[in-house]
């Protein structure tokens, strides 16, 4: 039962850990060519920074999306049930 919890809890970490990595690459590189277009075309300055807005709020909601699943799964493991359960 300890071994179970000890994973989750690992697994929490893991999921927090690398969404967080992977949204703030995925950021720095969209800013980058953000940059990039608006250095190249400065007319469309205005349609790409809405663009890019756009994009940087949804790769943040994946973040948060995957943080608040692994707290779920940190404070009410849905696994603990089962596994008593079995032991019975």
């Amino acid at each position: 039962m300890m071994e179970v919890i000890s994973f989750v809890a690992l697994a929490a970490g893991l999921i927090i850990g690398l969404g967080a990595v992977g949204a703030c690459i995925g950021i720095g590189i969209m800013g980058s060519k953000y940059l990039e277009s608006a250095a190249r075309q400065p007319e469309l300055m205005g349609e790409l920074q809405t663009k890019m807005f756009l994009l940087a709020g949804l790769i943040d909601a994946a973040f948060i999306i995957g943080t608040g699943i692994a707290l779920w799964f940190a404070t009410t493991n849905p696994f603990l049930a089962q596994l008593a359960q079995i032991a019975k």
